[in-house]
């Protein structure tokens, strides 16, 4: 493409670490365009919409796909998710195979589900091709991290990803 510049993706991805390692990495992965397509928080609970039943039964069957991990706090907000992934058993799969497997799935069974109901289809994508990671060291901070998760829905109004 002469003449065209695209802009450069930054990764929010450590150098050189690897992410297969036995570690517990809370993710972030967020709707494209930030839009509230998963439910709606009432009275600081989700009510789940379509997407967000399927979005619910993937993230819970990874582990079915995924033997070597365990599937911590985990919560579907609006336009984003927030979950904590353990891997076990170094080597065997990569922090991004596990995210891109549950994108994919996502999006297969959401696109089943609008043909078989004969539903409006989503423009363009599910998700935002990027996630957030942060490799979670210590009991402390994992236990600020699930607290955050958990209580998530009670501070939907304030959250950064809320969008009026």
């Amino acid at each position: 493409m002469e003449g065209k510049h695209l802009p450069n993706r930054r990764t929010t991805r450590l150098t050189n670490y690897d992410y297969s390692s036995e570690d517990l990495y809370f993710i972030t992965i967020c709707s494209e365009g930030f839009k509230s397509t998963f439910g709606d928080i009432i009275n600081q609970k989700i009510k789940l919409s379509i997407l967000g039943r399927i979005v619910n039964d993937v993230w819970n069957n990874l582990t079915s796909r995924f033997n070597n991990i365990v599937l911590h706090e985990f919560v579907i907000m609006p336009n984003h998710i927030h979950g904590i992934i353990e891997i076990k058993n170094h080597g065997e799969c990569t922090l991004g195979e596990i995210i891109g497997a549950f994108k994919s799935l996502t999006t297969l069974k959401y696109i089943k589900v609008i043909k078989q109901n004969n539903l409006t289809p989503f423009d363009r994508r599910v998700w935002q091709k990027n996630y957030f990671e942060h490799i979670i060291r210590g009991s402390k901070s994992h236990e600020k991290i699930a607290a955050y998760i958990i209580e998530n829905p009670i501070y939907w109004d304030d959250d950064r990803y809320y969008i009026k």
